[in-house]
């Protein structure tokens, strides 16, 4: 909680979310940082990436799709889509030890998925 009170009395206004994570990950301290995101935001997962590697972390990601158990039909009526996998990804970064874990534009329900399944403590960027 003294991490958390220092990073934000320090950074608060003046910091962006990514610097304050890092910050505080540096507190923990946490070397390895996990980013669960959905499919339509990998291009900004990987700025998120790009930044945490600036900060000296071992950076592992997970991709909303990256299982690609099953297709259903979309509710646009386009045809089939791969349905998102929390569980799959929290497994993951499981797997890869992550001390600290962000999620970035997974929706409202399999966000909850996630942290549940996460073995890491876990923060939302988006």
């Amino acid at each position: 909680m003294r991490g958390a009170a220092e990073v934000e009395a320090k950074g608060h206004g003046n910091l962006t979310r990514i610097e304050e994570l890092a910050a505080f990950s540096k507190k923990l301290p946490a070397r390895r940082v996990g980013i669960a995101f959905r499919v339509a935001v990998s291009r900004e997962a990987d700025i998120v990436k790009q930044a945490f590697d600036q900060h000296g972390f071992e950076v592992h990601s997970a991709c909303c799709k990256m299982c690609g158990l099953i297709s259903l039909p979309t509710l646009w009526d386009s045809g089939l889509e791969t349905v998102c996998s929390p569980i799959g990804q929290a497994f993951l970064l499981n797997h890869e030890s992550t001390d600290l874990n962000s999620t970035a534009g997974i929706s409202t329900g399999p966000d909850m998925l996630f942290a549940k399944h996460s073995a890491a403590p876990g923060t939302t960027l988006t």
